[in-house]
């Protein structure tokens, strides 16, 4: 019981520092879309790299200890646990949102960005939604 526990604690730690990266870098996003000074933008760019590399290794031990936590539980668990596998799709599209992240970064660091402010607010709401979806299919467990 005490490894399942600590597999647990670490998933979610790893998780919420995951979250917190993701959550943050598309503001910078918008601070630098809506940016006309040169030389914010360049500190933006150091900012936003530094960012996305920091958080990535947090994104990749996730979704190891989650792997992790599925084999301690066994095949069984995992094949009747129909909320589990609509939260392993959640997740997929949450890597897929990283990922397209590393996308954005190199755009922005060719300035070649062409869009505004107000698509990277919306697009900032997409990992909220999925973080929503994720903790309630956690917790309640629901039946399909």
């Amino acid at each position: 019981m005490t490894t399942l526990l600590w597999l647990k604690a670490f998933h979610v730690i790893f998780m919420v520092a995951w979250f917190a990266g993701i959550f943050y870098l598309p503001r910078l996003f918008v601070n630098h879309a809506e940016t006309d000074n040169k030389d914010v933008a360049n500190h933006l760019k150091g900012m936003e790299r530094r960012l996305l590399y920091f958080i990535t290794p947090f994104g990749i031990l996730t979704i190891v200890l989650g792997l992790a936590l599925i084999h301690y539980y066994g095949m069984a668990w995992f094949a009747a646990s129909h909320w589990l596998h609509i939260k392993l799709t959640l997740v997929i599209f949450l890597v897929i949102y990283h990922l397209y992240c590393f996308k954005l970064l190199k755009t922005f660091a060719e300035d070649k960005n062409t869009r505004s402010g107000r698509f990277y607010r919306i697009f900032n709401e997409i990992p909220v939604l999925i973080l929503f979806a994720v903790i309630i299919l956690v917790y309640l467990k629901p039946t399909f």
